[in-house]
């Protein structure tokens, strides 16, 4: 005897508003849990003026993509400049693995989904989505007091009453937008990789030809993940600075392994580091993006201080032929192996897409009293980090389309079973 078909209130009641709560709630206590870990370790918990709980919301708001505007002064006498662009993709992370989770959990066990049934669950986490980025919009705003840190200019700040001040504000209609565009993204995203989810009528073609290369993405990133994670952890054992090392995990570890893949893969980044930040980095990374103005990241300018930069190409080698064999393994027999070629191409290109336009980093700050101090007079600092954006796409799509290819024919002999194998490549 078949099953009986869920009734329409069974159904209502698995997409109900009270799910979509606890979708969203679990997401947002998930990022909140690891950016105030994150941050405790950085010493952030040191702010003053109570900031510290108004500097997490802060973080939550940028792993979304949301905008936080900086602002720092001290009245008539100083001036003070400040910007910061930076994605906590530890925290980003986070939030997507337990929102796609709780997107995707309702649907298990179904064979079909309509369209409207799907885009009205969608809807209602988005509408509690955007009502809870604007309390946190709210949240993340504070100005507090720092000390000026140099002598001559603490004696003329004394003098003049100056009290530097810093401040930073959520740009709330802008964060609404991002943060509306990241959900989808993920949402999207969840749908795509999941194998058990079911598609709408007007999806199903994307079945064969999608699905099995996001997932294959997804796994990649998330190897990646486990990989830094690991050497992170041994790293800490054996060299010390803990909690610099726990910062680093629970804040950016993804803007660092994920760099290493594009890095791997042949790709260039250009950036440049100026005075003392807080954001910590591998050692070698701080070292060659101090020896110039504007510094080269590739796999050449690394390897002059560490020789053992070339075993990113083998460990992406190594990933991306098993990406490509479980797509391969995962896909009807019937799929040739230069489609699957194909398909890894785009499916990295887009990845590689992603990494780089979510991996930017551009900070500053800087403190003048009368004219005294500037960017580089110990008083402020300089980051940023930006991709040779296009050239790193098309290596994405070239390393696809050779490790889809080589992965297809690993997998001709685990094809499933009942399915025939086509005759020509």
């Amino acid at each position: 005897m078949s099953p009986r078909p869920p009734s329409d209130q069974a159904v209502v009641a698995q997409h109900g508003w009270a799910r979509a709560l606890a979708t969203v709630l679990a997401a947002l206590i998930a990022m909140g849990v690891v950016a105030t870990l994150g941050l405790w370790a950085a010493g952030a918990s040191d702010l003053p003026d109570d900031a510290f709980p108004r500097v997490v919301a802060a973080t939550v708001v940028t792993a979304v993509g949301g905008t936080i505007k900086l602002s720092g002064g001290a009245g008539g006498l100083a001036d003070g400049t400040a910007g910061l662009t930076v994605i906590p993709l530890s925290v980003t992370l986070t939030g997507a693995l337990v929102l796609g989770a709780g997107f995707l959990r309702p649907l298990r066990h179904r064979a079909v989904t309509g369209g409207r049934e799907l885009a009205g669950w969608a809807a209602r986490i988005a509408v509690l989505w955007l009502l809870a980025l604007v309390a946190l919009g709210y949240a993340a705003r504070q100005t507090f007091k720092l000390s000026v840190g140099d002598d001559t200019l603490s004696d003329l700040g004394d003098l003049f009453g100056v009290s530097p001040e810093v401040g930073f504000t959520t740009d709330i209609p802008r964060t609404l937008l991002s943060g509306l565009l990241w959900l989808a993204g993920v949402l999207l995203l969840a749908l795509l990789v999941s194998r058990r989810a079911p598609l709408p009528g007007q999806l199903l073609r994307l079945q064969e030809s999608v699905r099995p290369a996001a997932h294959a993405m997804v796994v990649v990133l998330l190897a990646y993940v486990v990989l830094g994670t690991l050497v992170a952890l041994v790293v800490a054992a054996t060299r010390g600075h803990a909690s610099e090392t726990l910062a680093v995990i629970l804040l950016g570890l993804p803007n660092l392994v994920w760099l290493a893949l594009t890095i791997g893969l042949g790709a260039t980044w250009n950036g440049r580091v100026e005075g003392p930040f807080g954001l910590p980095m591998p050692h070698v990374l701080d070292e060659v993006l101090r020896s110039k103005d504007t510094a080269t990241l590739d796999l050449s300018t690394l390897a002059e201080h560490d020789g053992r930069i070339w075993w990113l190409v083998v460990v992406d080698a190594v990933l991306l032929l098993a990406a490509a064999f479980l797509m391969a393994a995962r896909s009807p027999a019937r799929v040739r192996a230069w489609q699957h070629a194909v398909h890894l191409a785009v499916a990295l290109a887009l990845t590689v897409l992603m990494i780089c336009l979510m991996g930017r980093i551009s900070a500053h700050y800087g403190l003048s009293v009368l004219g005294i101090g500037d960017l580089g007079g110990g008083l402020g600092g300089k980051l940023f980090l930006e991709p040779e954006l296009w050239s790193a796409v098309g290596l994405g799509a070239l390393w696809g389309l050779v490790t889809g290819f080589l992965g297809a024919l690993l997998a001709r002999p685990v094809r499933r079973k009942g399915e025939i194998e086509p005759a020509e490549v």
